[in-house]
């Protein structure tokens, strides 16, 4: 009932993700004591029009209603929607920010946004990011990364195009080079915001083979619609690694502009 009501009536976008579920679920349930507000306050709304019109009650009565019905009626509500915010969406945001898979069970991408644009980099064969100096980064070199450190050899960095393997655990660690971005996958239902000078870690579990849009859910200038041409590619897991070790290498200080 939910997935019909999700689809056939919210039309909520394509789910690729393990973890969107939850949301979705939420957003059901939402829209359900909405429609349950509507329908009731629709017939209440009819109900006092006929039952206080002015051909039933010439005179008007400066007392009102003493029933206690709608107090109790708007506590129910109050109740109904703190068990949504404290017993569904506070758990739902605690999961995702609180339990992130392990490095090495997951392929792990670092994100760095940038005006107007996704900059994406990954282990290489070694497994191992090589060094990074914040001191390093310019302009063909958004990650500050040190050529210096043989670790780094092997890495790969890619533009606005980020591949990873289906069925496996997605671990993002998110930043900006230039002002505030927001990095939102639909698909995923997978939401955050890249901020300057930090690193954030997201995650999410793609279930779908499939390219999908990514997003800027914050205003970050005038070419924040440029942001929308990124895309994250879902490929099986021998199309990751043959792709992944076609780009090897490829994170050697250059520009992507």
């Amino acid at each position: 009932m939910k997935d019909w009501f999700a689809h056939k009536v919210l039309c909520l976008p394509e789910l690729a993700s393990t973890n969107g579920q939850a949301v979705d679920n939420l957003m059901v349930y939402l829209h359900w004591l909405m429609l349950a507000l509507l329908v009731g306050w629709s017939f209440y709304f009819a109900y006092v029009l006929w039952r206080f019109n002015a051909a039933r009650h010439q005179k008007a009565s400066y007392e009102g209603s003493t029933s206690k019905v709608p107090s109790y009626v708007e506590l129910a509500i109050v109740g109904v929607e703190a068990v949504l915010l404290i017993g569904v969406a506070v758990p739902i945001w605690a999961k995702n920010v609180d339990h992130f898979p392990k490095p090495e069970e997951a392929t792990v991408v670092q994100i760095m946004a940038q005006q107007f644009a996704w900059n994406a980099r990954y282990p290489g064969a070694d497994g191992k990011f090589g060094r990074q100096d914040m001191k390093l980064i310019a302009e063909n070199n958004v990650f500050g990364i040190d050529a210096a450190d043989p670790a780094s050899k092997d890495d790969v960095q890619v533009f606005n195009e980020i591949h990873v393997p289906v069925n496996k655990p997605v671990l993002i660690y998110l930043s900006s080079k230039d002002v505030i971005h927001s990095l939102k996958l639909v698909a995923m239902r997978i939401t955050q915001d890249a901020i300057p000078g930090l690193r954030i870690p997201c995650t999410f579990t793609p279930t779908k083979i499939g390219r999908y849009q990514i997003e800027c859910a914050q205003l970050c200038g005038n070419g924040h619609a440029a942001m929308a041409g990124g895309f994250i590619v879902v490929d099986s897991k021998a199309d990751f690694e043959k792709w992944l070790a076609s780009k090897s290498g490829s994170a050697a200080p250059q520009s992507f502009e």
